[in-house]
């Protein structure tokens, strides 16, 4: 059985008005899940809050002990905004800076206890702050819940951990963590030339590394390619205790922080073709700044975890908490975006670049 594991922190705090991640996410996904009848009780956890010892198992005390103080103070001191980089635009002071990633890690570490006794699969869309690092926030991320959920994977018994990560992001904080660690198998596609401009075709960090940069408008057939040739295969060959991926929305066509243009019937395809490499599954949310983007492929992400039908046009139930939410004043979305889960497929060419990259990959993997 799969279980999802979700709370309502995200639903009462915000990074502020004019950050991108203003948008409602995980509650979107949780009220949708529910219209649907996806969140039986038998289903749901609520995420704790993980103490601040719990997160000195990678974070250092003194950064943790400055995020709770930036959190009870409402404030930071320039010394600490320079050191722990706390306070700035793209990682700002608001109400529950501590609490709100404090909980991600709390859901990804009982998401590890409940894999271990005995539990296939386990969702937590409130995971996958993939940037930070152990003394200072980076790119939105307070906290860097996937390292913690790895950690916390071994401390459970399971030792060989695959990490797949489809983020339009490179995600920089893992692979500080994780790399030339022979029990990590990290995978990473991201957009070519996007912040935090990491993850080189070359950098192989240290042997564990797969670093795939990506072309502007990465396309359906396009992922399918690089799951085929490169994704699918390694996975296989390390034969993992546990695979954590973490499916960042923001490669999605609608996000405006990506030039990426996959449908969320990519991410499934795959999530479907990773499930059945491994006995376990975590699956973490991560990036995604469109709200209605972001709630369907999360909520199609979890029907396909639990082995749910997703139903061709949404009931009316469905369809209002799409159509209540809003963004800024943007225009409304696509009428599609407010009736459906699942997008029309994003099908293309495979640009010559790419292929050019799987190759060297394969070659160089081969070698």
């Amino acid at each position: 059985m799969a279980l999802f594991i979700g709370s309502e922190v995200y639903r009462g705090s915000s990074y502020g008005p004019a950050h991108p991640l203003r948008v409602p996410r995980v509650s979107t996904v949780m009220d949708l899940c529910r219209a649907l009848g996806w969140l039986p009780a038998a289903q749901y956890r609520t995420s704790p809050r993980a103490r601040a010892a719990a997160l000195t198992h990678w974070h250092t005390p003194e950064y943790v002990a400055a995020l709770q103080r930036a959190e009870a103070d409402g404030t930071v001191t320039a010394g600490a905004q320079a050191r722990y980089h706390l306070g700035t635009l793209s990682n700002p002071v608001f109400g529950q800076m501590f609490s709100r990633p404090a909980t991600g890690a709390g859901g990804v570490m009982l998401a590890a206890e409940l894999l271990a006794s005995g539990t296939a699969a386990v969702h937590v869309p409130g995971g996958g702050t993939h940037h930070g690092l152990p003394d200072r926030a980076n790119g939105f991320c307070y906290l860097n819940d996937p390292v913690l959920a790895i950690l916390a994977l071994r401390r459970a018994g399971m030792a060989r951990v695959a990490y797949i990560d489809i983020d339009a992001h490179h995600c920089d904080g893992v692979q500080h963590g994780f790399a030339g660690d022979p029990e990590t198998l990290l995978i990473s596609t991201h957009e070519q030339g996007r912040w935090p401009f990491t993850g080189a075709l070359d950098d192989d960090g240290g042997g564990n590394c797969i670093n795939l940069p990506l072309p502007r408008g990465f396309n359906d057939t396009e992922m399918r390619a690089v799951l085929d040739a490169v994704i699918l295969p390694q996975v296989q060959a390390f034969r993992p205790d546990v695979i954590v991926l973490q499916a960042g929305a923001d490669s999605l066509d609608e996000d405006p922080l990506s030039r990426l243009s996959l449908s969320n019937r990519a991410y499934v395809g795959v999530l479907c073709a990773l499930r059945p490499l491994a006995p376990r599954l975590l699956l973490l949310g991560g990036g995604g700044y469109n709200p209605w983007s972001v709630g369907r492929c999360w909520s199609a992400l979890w029907a396909t975890l639990a082995g749910l039908d997703i139903p061709d046009h949404l009931p009316d139930t469905a369809q209002s908490i799409l159509q209540a939410l809003s963004w800024g004043g943007r225009p409304p979305p696509a009428p599609h975006l407010l009736t459906t889960l699942l997008d029309p497929p994003r099908e293309g060419t495979v640009n010559p670049d790419l292929r050019a990259r799987i190759g060297h990959l394969a070659q160089r993997l081969r070698a």
